[in-house]
């Protein structure tokens, strides 16, 4: 399947938020409140424009989304990956990989070191991810410890321990 994977822009939200609504309508572990996350953090200081991303196919439907914003840990600028949201009928193609790995692209040439999510340990270790607590860094929400993990985009990453703090719109 081919599409296309480009900043998102103000024109996209309206179609992001009903593919987020889609892509966790039958997600364990979730709340539903994750397209109105979207809509908060877009909203905030926590946003970076260019790692907000969609993936658009030959059709022109926006059929996947990656979010990445601002956190500091150990009181270091870092990111937090998530939302990953994917339209259902496009899952298991690659759509979820290829946002991934375009935004640790992005977040690498902007410099950033560190990369934090909550989600599902089975998934994010293929991209390098590994549990957090390893390295000394823990987060304030109650999940299991396996689905904290971190992603060291430079050497320096991996000298930043300590507590995550998120953005109020999170919460």
């Amino acid at each position: 399947m081919e599409f296309i994977i480009r900043q998102e822009m103000h024109g996209d939200h309206a179609e992001v938020y009903g593919l987020t609504k889609a892509a966790f309508a039958e997600a364990e572990h979730c709340d539903g409140d994750e397209q109105d996350l979207v809509e908060r953090l877009r909203k905030s200081d926590a946003f970076i424009p260019e790692l907000s991303l969609v993936a658009q196919n030959a059709d022109n439907k926006i059929i996947g989304h990656i979010m990445f914003t601002k956190i500091t840990i150990g009181g270091f600028d870092a990111i937090c990956l998530g939302p990953v949201s994917v339209l259902p009928e496009f899952k298991r193609q690659g759509v979820g990989s290829a946002l991934i790995q375009r935004g640790h692209e992005i977040a690498v040439g902007m410099r950033y070191n560190i990369c934090l999510l909550v989600g599902y340990a089975e998934y994010y270790p293929r991209f390098g991810y590994e549990i957090a607590s390893k390295y000394g860094i823990t987060q304030p929400y109650p999940a299991p410890d396996e689905c904290v993990m971190v992603k060291f985009l430079s050497d320096v990453g991996r000298n930043i321990t300590g507590a995550a703090v998120f953005p109020p719109e999170f919460y």
